[in-house]
């Protein structure tokens, strides 16, 4: 059984910083990755990272956000600089295993002004 635990969130003042994580077990995984939901707003792509390392930022994160994997751990991490109200979302842990997506529970980042 697949399981995707994401930890990390919580509440920061703009240009502070937040690191989640992202634990996933009971399969082998590909492409891991971070999206985000906004109150109102449809679920969005923050960051991906394959099994090889490359990576694939939306631009409103990009030079900000960091994603990083542990294979060892299965874990992925999202380094989070430079925190903008605007960046207020639930983000969502992202696993893809024999060409089926994965998905956290979420974790909720808000960003005060």
């Amino acid at each position: 059984q697949v399981q995707l635990v994401e930890s990390g969130g919580g509440l920061v003042q703009a240009g502070g910083s937040l690191r989640l994580s992202c634990a996933a077990s009971g399969s082998a995984f590909g492409n891991l990755g971070w999206y985000r939901q906004a109150p109102g707003k449809q679920r969005e792509l923050v960051a991906t990272i394959n099994n090889s390392g490359i990576t694939n930022y939306a631009a409103a994160v990009k030079g900000r956000f960091t994603i990083s994997r542990d294979n060892a751990k299965n874990t992925v991490y999202l380094q989070m600089n430079s925190l903008k109200p605007e960046d207020t979302a639930v983000y969502y842990c992202n696993a893809w295993s024999w060409d089926t997506p994965y998905w956290g529970q979420g974790t909720q980042v808000t960003v005060s002004s």
